[in-house]
């Protein structure tokens, strides 16, 4: 079935509808759900100086490059966040809300996505990645850096796992997987560009996506949607409507790279680790339990973007399966 017409769409009921997601894409969709125009102030987009403390721009010194940043908390640990395919470091903005009196966070635009500016946006293979985190990290902290903690959604989880078996960063004491596995991920990229091509591709205003992206879309949270929706889009002129920043669909080179051998570069690094995902049937059994991953089923379900559980997800305990590796995991 083809997605319903953005135009075509129908009184909006009570309730947040399930959606459809992918491991491989943290963008990927199902056909549109209708509402109606009086409900679009449910939708109005909300700032990030509700979640964050401040947005800063980092200079990659000898580039072009220019990196968004948005951080939160002034004392503990840098939970450094990584957001996924098509989204921006807004994703994390519930979770940032939640962590900031424990945590200093930071959650950054990748190259390509959000207000990041590079001299090659389009260049979203994994080194290029890798690299660009690295240099951000180094860019604020120098080379003494405070304790840090890797967090990376899908596409972003891929990063955090190559960026901490480069064993560059100094003071890094964990890592965090979000909803990506390397099994899963790659038999799911067969699929990816029939599930990108049936989302909406266009919308009248920001506030018509944000609907779209709770109704039709992966998202089920509508405040996440209202904060990190905006930061995905970009106005076309020419066409009077509002399109994705991230053209995922031209991105298709780098995908196998995101994730082949990503298993067994997530067990090779030599930090504490937790891997978070939104069920069982999800986890690489025969690469991640055979080699010692130790696991425990949480009490409910959770699709990342949502963070309707983020306070339970980043107190320790909520939203997911989640298994650590290493002893010390607890």
């Amino acid at each position: 079935m083809e997605p319903a017409p953005l135009s075509s769409l129908q009184e909006e009921v009570e309730g947040e509808p399930a959606g459809e997601d992918s491991s491989a894409f943290s963008a990927a969709a199902v056909p549109p759900r209708p509402a109606t125009h009086h409900a679009l102030h449910k939708y109005a987009p909300l700032d990030w100086s509700a979640y964050f403390d401040e947005e800063r721009r980092v200079v990659i010194p000898g580039t072009d490059d220019i990196f968004n940043v948005y951080t939160a908390g002034s004392e503990g640990p840098v939970v450094f966040c990584l957001h996924g395919g098509g989204y921006s470091g807004l994703s994390f903005a519930l979770a940032a809300r939640q962590m900031k009196d424990k945590a200093r966070v930071v959650s950054m635009d990748l190259r390509g996505h959000g207000k990041s500016t590079t001299s090659n946006d389009s260049d979203l293979s994994i080194e290029t990645l890798t690299n660009d985190v690295i240099a951000v990290i180094r860019a604020m902290y120098g080379d003494s850096p405070p304790a840090i903690i890797l967090v990376g959604h899908s596409m972003g989880g891929s990063v955090a796992v190559h960026v901490a078996a480069r064993r560059e960063i100094r003071n890094l004491h964990g890592l965090v997987v979000i909803d990506v596995v390397e099994g899963t991920a790659m038999a799911s990229l067969v699929h990816m560009q029939k599930i990108l091509s049936n989302r909406a591709q266009h919308f009248p205003s920001i506030e018509k996506a944000i609907e779209w992206s709770v109704k039709g879309g992966p998202l089920r949270n509508i405040e996440s949607a209202r904060v990190s929706i905006p930061s995905t889009l970009k106005y076309d002129e020419s066409r009077e409507c509002y399109m994705y920043r991230t053209p995922l669909e031209q991105t298709e080179k780098y995908w196998k790279g995101w994730y082949e051998g990503l298993s067994d570069k997530f067990l090779s690094c030599p930090v504490q680790k937790i891997l978070l995902l939104a069920g069982t049937d999800r986890l690489d059994s025969c690469k991640l339990h055979q080699d010692g991953l130790q696991s425990e089923l949480l009490a409910y379900s959770m699709s990342f973007n949502n963070w309707s559980n983020a306070r339970k997800v980043s107190n320790g305990g909520g939203s997911a399966h989640w298994a650590c590796h290493t002893g010390r995991c607890t």
